[in-house]
């Protein structure tokens, strides 16, 4: 019976990356939209700014220090989310063409928008 030191750690694939724009198709902040923070491959999931806020209540940690509320955002599982246009306002599924220099970017289906530089 293998343990979980010795299992490889699994990083799953996915269509989004840090600094893509989405917006969110499942869950109580559906419709909303933000920039992916950061990406948690292993999870399968993304942080995406002002979306799915948790509040957090923080005990004083030294003496005379008053407690405090934090809000920060919580991840959210990839598979809620979709690559979402800015320009023509639009949220689309992706897909992979090559551009000239022969390099594979990623392309938004409804638009043709490259999202890769």
């Amino acid at each position: 019976m293998a343990t979980k030191k010795n299992q490889p750690k699994i990083f799953y694939k996915m269509h989004v990356k840090a600094g893509d724009t989405v917006q969110v198709i499942a869950g109580k902040d559906k419709g909303k939209v933000g920039e992916v923070i950061k990406a948690l491959p292993q999870l399968s999931k993304v942080i995406i700014k002002g979306v799915n806020i948790k509040t957090k209540h923080v005990k004083p940690q030294q003496e005379g220090e008053s407690g405090r509320i934090v809000t920060q955002e919580a991840p959210i599982h990839s598979s809620n989310v979709m690559l979402y246009s800015t320009k023509q306002n639009v949220a689309s599924r992706i897909c992979y063409t090559f551009n000239q220099d022969g390099k594979k970017v990623r392309m938004l289906k409804k638009t043709g928008e490259i999202l890769d530089k």
